[in-house]
């Protein structure tokens, strides 16, 4: 009996953090980073079984009983399996192995590579006929109602649309995108993983949502036209700034000045300023350590070290926060001297180890029958 074999990848995101639940435009493309997943049917009609190669773990379960559970890892497959149905009756008994190299909770997205993982096999191996939209769109509703993070639409959409050598210039209110061409020459982008783990279901990353939530409520008032963050500009946040309190507009100031920086990192890119690129980056992260408040002390070191050293153009840390790795625009040349000063600096410190890996912009979602 064939099986079907899926390679769904993880993503970076150059620049845009925290707005695609803005409604805002973001610069993510899927990395050489996967999880492996490799589908063939069960013998029954309803039952099916998920085993996680790198977790040791495996659960069972059956589709007329799709429910969260409480393990994380199993409600990312649950979450997808009930979308499928919504949208199927074509569902049968599946047996489904994983296999990954995503840095799991590095800010790599692995949760929606899993996702998207799922929601592409499934959808091939029982020739659903679904597009590729409404999969991303399946799989961000399936983190919001059975994991219980309310996340924006964007690591979904790179994991399964992205295209080798690009990144996605994404409006995350009309999904309207295009690719832009990533030539940095002699330069990279490494990730360094602080080790510091996250889980954003419960972190602050949904009250961050709440909080941009509130400002627009505010600003409605004066400016009806105003639906999300998208939608204001400068001149409006100035104007209504003695009407929010402190923490919202710091939290409004962040998303408004990132959608700009987005926008201005596709125009360096284009012109192949690279200096400017890097500007942006070091830009984000100091919106994202003091205005919208959501890093940590580790990786604003590892941000820190690096302003002053040859070679790196910007830095910023990467994902929803609260640890993860840092994002760094650096000369190839200059990789393993940098890691090799760095992580000593780094244990001295904190105590822990660090991880590094360059990641190469690559295709989205990718299957084959084996």
């Amino acid at each position: 009996m064939q099986k079907l074999l899926v390679k769904s990848p993880g993503r970076i995101n150059l620049i845009g953090e925290h707005t695609d639940y803005n409604d805002g435009f973001v610069l993510p493309t899927a990395i050489d980073k996967t999880i492996d997943l490799t589908f063939s049917r069960l013998n029954s009609e309803h039952l099916f079984e998920v085993y996680s190669k790198d977790l040791g773990k495996s659960f069972r379960g059956d589709l007329r009983k799709i429910k969260p559970q409480q393990d994380g890892w199993e409600n990312y497959v649950l979450g997808v399996i009930a979308g499928l149905q919504k949208e199927s009756d074509k569902l049968r008994g599946f047996s489904c192995t994983l296999q990954s190299d995503i840095p799991i909770g590095s800010g790599v997205s692995s949760s929606a590579a899993l996702e998207c993982g799922i929601a592409f096999g499934l959808n091939e191996f029982f020739k659903l006929g679904l597009d590729s939209i409404t999969l991303v769109e399946l799989a961000q509703k399936a983190e919001h109602d059975f994991v219980g993070t309310q996340c924006g639409i964007m690591d979904q959409f790179a994991s399964v649309m992205s295209r080798s050598g690009h990144v996605i210039l994404l409006d995350c209110r009309s999904l309207d995108y295009s690719f832009v061409p990533l030539e940095i020459g002699n330069y990279c982008f490494l990730l360094v993983n602080s080790h510091v783990h996250h889980s954003l279901a419960s972190t602050e990353y949904n009250t961050r949502r709440e909080q941009c939530a509130e400002v627009v409520e505010i600003i409605n008032k004066t400016y009806p036209q105003v639906t999300s963050l998208r939608d204001v500009n400068k001149t409006m946040l100035d104007d209504q700034r003695s009407d929010l309190p402190e923490l919202l507009y710091r939290r409004a100031k962040f998303v408004v000045e990132e959608n700009y920086r987005v926008l201005e990192a596709v125009s360096a890119i284009r012109q192949g300023d690279l200096d400017r690129l890097g500007a942006l980056l070091y830009q984000s992260h100091h919106g994202l350590q003091y205005e919208y408040e959501v890093s940590c002390p580790e990786i604003d070191f590892l941000v820190e070290f690096t302003r002053d050293y040859p070679g790196i153009l910007g830095s910023r840390i990467m994902g929803g926060g609260f640890g993860g790795c840092s994002l760094n625009l650096i000369h190839r040349d200059r990789v393993t001297e940098l890691v090799d000063q760095l992580a000593p600096a780094y244990r001295e410190k904190f105590g822990k180890s660090l991880s590094w890996f360059v990641a190469k912009p690559s295709g989205g979602a990718a299957v084959s029958w084996i």
